[in-house]
């Protein structure tokens, strides 16, 4: 069983980067606005960490991606150079 702090991470996870930047987006919307309690500021502040880190991973992710596809299509390329006559 979850604990209650263990469920909203694991929620934000199953978010694809879009869906997670645009909640944060909504999230800072509302701060800015104001208006809100000090209890609704902070759930928000700290939803809005959450996600942040969920857009981090997201792109770091694909950072990643990219790096391996990048390298291994530089491999590639030397591999040919050194084949050719």
């Amino acid at each position: 069983m979850t604990s209650e702090v263990e469920q909203p991470t694991a929620m934000s996870e199953a978010l694809g980067y879009e869906q997670a930047r645009d909640e944060l987006i909504e999230v800072v919307r509302r701060l800015e606005a104001g208006g809100t309690t000090l209890e609704e500021s902070l759930a928000l502040w700290e939803r809005g960490e959450e996600l942040a880190k969920v857009c981090r991973r997201r792109l770091d992710g694909a950072r990643a991606r990219l790096d391996a596809a990048l390298a291994e299509e530089a491999g590639t390329e030397d591999e040919d150079e050194d084949a050719a006559p």
